[in-house]
């Protein structure tokens, strides 16, 4: 399935384009910079250590709604890069950790949710959640740390190699726009 993925015309065309890679893994790291500054606010926020003015409802509230459509923005292009060259990713330990790790996120996120959000009302206007809830939030500033982390190790420990062609040595800037050269 793996070697499939990485040969649908999709992920050919993403992988032999000059631009489109590199926009995708730009708007990946936008998105995922979008979610973790959001969740950072909230956390920060449980944790008593920013917005301890605000409720936290209408933090959270005015705050997670970005955090949902940067995390499938960012969800979308790490798909779009993983099928590039599946079978490496699929493999590489730092990209297994990087999944382990959002499964934990969202494990962790789900605590939060069935244990002291539900008691918001009691402790919304507090300048801190309840030691749970702390707990919980900086856990979960550990593990986007480690996600982020993992994500940036990725790119450093795999290759295309076996996939594309190198690129011409003496290729200048001219050709690969397709401009007119100096001649």
């Amino acid at each position: 399935m793996l070697e499939w993925l990485q040969q649908t015309s999709l992920a050919v065309h993403i992988r032999d384009s000059l631009f489109a890679f590199p926009l995708i893994e730009s708007t990946h790291v936008i998105g995922l910079t979008l979610v973790f500054g959001t969740i950072a606010i909230v956390d920060l926020r449980l944790l008593g250590l920013a917005s301890t003015n605000r409720p936290f409802q209408r933090l959270a509230d005015d705050t997670l709604k970005w955090t949902w459509v940067a995390f499938v923005l960012t969800a979308v292009t790490g798909t779009l890069m993983f099928i590039t060259n599946a079978s490496v990713y699929f493999h590489n330990m730092y990209f297994r950790v990087k999944i382990a790790l959002l499964c934990l996120a969202a494990l962790n996120m789900l605590v939060f949710e069935v244990t002291t959000r539900r008691g918001v009302g009691q402790w919304d206007r507090d300048a801190s959640a309840p030691p749970l809830g702390r707990v919980v939030a900086a856990l979960s500033l550990v593990i986007w740390i480690g996600v982020i982390v993992t994500g940036r190790m990725i790119g450093f420990t795999t290759t295309r190699a076996s996939l594309a062609a190198p690129a011409p040595v003496e290729q200048n800037l001219e050709e690969l726009l397709g401009l007119p050269g100096n001649e």
